[in-house]
């Protein structure tokens, strides 16, 4: 990992992460597809789905943004209740398998390849935006990202995204009971950055506390009304990544912010 003073800019984090997760894609839909279904809207992990949560309202007919969509599964689960749902992401590869699920479901979601700091949009155009651990875990610059989702919304129109929580920074990335123990300051924000040989970023994930996600939101225009940390529920045995049984029902593996945005 580079030292602080070394930290790669914006640019170079958006194209180290559309590398990976153009590499990645293959993989990741295999092995998380089934739980995240072709047609279908799970905030995370713990497996709150959006049918269950209504986090985003009443969608039927709204103009909605999947900021981050990978396949698409959210944004055509939100096509199927009646929204006018599309979606950008950075990477060409998780696009290429929501065109392939498009054809398996007969549901097709309008999807750009798009850095989520330059959306390809008019100023007003959407109703909802919703991000299901899309892109902002991702960003080096998460303001510029707020701004765009700011910038495309109507005045009132309601902003929806999940990230891992943030105190899950503070422990390592561990299904078992290694993951209980505190390993690093939750507030130390010095990101995640894999390289190469050559010192390039190969992929870079970034740490905000709860209180960094407000001052942002709230700079960026937007009115915070709810968090929400689900809780691991009973009989969920399926462990992703560090996310497992046994750590989330002791730590919050999740939150979800729903914001309005504020009148120009």
């Amino acid at each position: 990992m580079p030292g602080a003073t070394d930290l790669p800019r914006a640019h170079a984090v958006a194209a180290a992460n559309r590398g990976w997760w153009d590499s990645q894609a293959d993989e990741y839909q295999s092995e998380h597809g089934e739980f995240l279904r072709d047609v279908g809207f799970v905030w995370g992990p713990e497996g709150l789905e959006e049918s269950t949560a209504r986090l985003l309202g009443d969608v039927r007919g709204r103009q909605v943004l999947e900021v981050g969509c990978g396949a698409g599964q959210c944004a055509r689960w939100l096509r199927a209740e009646g929204a006018h749902a599309v979606g950008v992401d950075l990477s060409f590869r998780q696009l290429q398998h929501a065109r392939r699920i498009d054809q398996a479901t007969g549901v097709t979601v309008p999807a750009a390849t798009a850095d989520a700091a330059a959306l390809p949009f008019r100023t007003a155009t959407f109703d909802v935006a919703c991000s299901a651990y899309g892109a902002l875990p991702f960003v080096a610059d998460v303001d510029a990202v707020l701004a765009e989702v700011a910038r495309v919304l109507r005045d009132g129109g309601r902003w929806v995204f999940s990230v891992s929580h943030p105190i899950r920074w503070a422990f390592p990335d561990d299904p078992g009971p290694a993951g209980l123990v505190v390993e690093h300051s939750y507030f130390d924000r010095t990101p995640y950055v894999e390289t190469d040989q050559a010192g390039r970023a190969t992929y870079a994930e970034y740490h905000r506390t709860l209180g960094d996600w407000v001052g942002a939101l709230t700079s960026a225009g937007f009115v915070l009304r709810e968090l929400v940390e689900p809780e691991w529920p009973a009989g969920h045995e399926r462990s992703w990544g560090g996310w497992s049984p046994r750590r989330g029902r002791l730590l919050p593996g999740t939150a979800i912010f729903r914001c309005e945005r504020a009148a120009r």
